[in-house]
């Protein structure tokens, strides 16, 4: 069989079908793109174009400005969790995303006390990142280990999603291994929606790369394909996804997949309620194509893909914005950087 076709028939039909759903509901928001999706690195003109402020409408809907916690873990292990939500208050943040429940040497907090305190600070737990699996300790805090625990600290903390950045590579990169990820998925998503919570997954950019046995088959397709929509949800991490179109638009054989992560967005955008805000200058030198810096600071345009997102239906309410670094030089400034650059977007009236 010819590699240029997918050796997969029934895989082909549901990726068909599942580029159909949604496409009403995008189609206002893709207007606002034009026709090209050729990757911005390979164009050598950067994302970033476009940032400017005006003294319109705000870009950030209300209400919907997050940060994750691992952006903070520093400050959370030392000088606890209270401290950085007066912090994090100040700046003006509506939303955390955890990333573990503990504080280090600020001493034991319980889950009660955990939403207390953020609730105090006018914050609201959106969702929380945990480890799919750890197949070499059965008692692992992760999904595949212990879900009924994962589930009930989300459920004690008043989640509303509950969801892990681990990418779906427990069982291999092969198209048949991400059909078992995916099924693990699903099961993940049931559980959760018996509790009235969304299971999500975040991805990193090699969820964008190619099946190890069908290498025109990209894995973060299988994933959307396999999964069920009403069960399994995504949060796109915009930096990583970004990363991937300038490390996987070309197949292993070298032949041209472009993609642009927006429209993965628009096609479904009910499947994005939660969005990763982080930054990078563009560096073709680099491995991923981008540098990672503080929002604000680097060339994805997020006033555009933003505006985007909220032209959807229900977009400005449906959707979540959480800012992220994954090593920032000083993370309570970044927190505050980012905070007050996201609020400063106005769209042109």
């Amino acid at each position: 069989m010819s590699r240029k076709k997918s050796a997969d028939p029934e895989l082909a039909q549901k990726l068909s079908r599942r580029n159909m759903l949604g496409v009403a509901a995008g189609a206002t928001a893709a207007a606002v793109l034009g026709a090209s999706a050729t990757p911005a690195a390979a164009q050598g003109t950067g994302t970033g174009l476009g940032h400017g402020h005006g003294h319109g409408q705000p870009v950030l809907p209300p209400g919907r400005l997050g940060i994750q916690l691992y952006s903070l873990r520093d400050k959370v292990s030392t000088i606890g969790f209270a401290k950085v939500f007066e912090e994090l208050e100040r700046f003006g943040y509506d939303e955390v995303e955890f990333a573990g429940y503990t504080q280090g040497s600020a001493g034991p907090i319980t889950l009660p006390q955990l939403k207390r305190l953020a609730k105090d600070h006018g914050l609201k737990g959106i969702g929380s990142h945990v480890n799919y699996y750890d197949n070499n300790n059965p008692n692992a805090y992760s999904f595949a280990q212990n879900l009924t625990k994962v589930l009930d600290d989300a459920q004690e903390l008043g989640l509303d999603h509950i969801g892990t950045a681990s990418g779906p590579f427990r069982y291999g990169s092969t198209v048949d291994a991400w059909k078992r990820a995916a099924a693990d998925f699903n099961a993940y998503g049931a559980a959760a929606k018996r509790r009235g919570m969304k299971f999500y997954q975040h991805n990193h950019a090699e969820e964008f790369s190619f099946a190890t046995d069908q290498p025109n088959v990209r894995l973060y397709d299988v994933l959307l394909a396999e999964t069920d929509p009403s069960l399994v949800y995504l949060e796109m991490d915009i930096y990583w996804a970004f990363a991937g179109q300038f490390r996987f638009s070309k197949t292993p054989e070298g032949k041209p997949a472009p993609f642009d992560p927006l429209r993965y967005v628009l096609k479904q955008p009910h499947r994005y309620p939660l969005f990763h805000v982080k930054d990078g200058v563009e560096d073709i030198a680099a491995r991923d194509g981008y540098r990672m810096v503080d929002v604000g600071d680097g060339d994805i345009d997020y006033k555009r893909f933003i505006s985007a997102v909220n032209k959807t239906r229900g977009g400005r309410r449906d959707h979540h914005w959480q800012v992220e670094h994954d090593q920032p030089v000083d993370s309570i400034l970044f927190a505050e950087k980012s905070s007050a650059h996201l609020h400063s977007l106005r769209e042109r009236r």
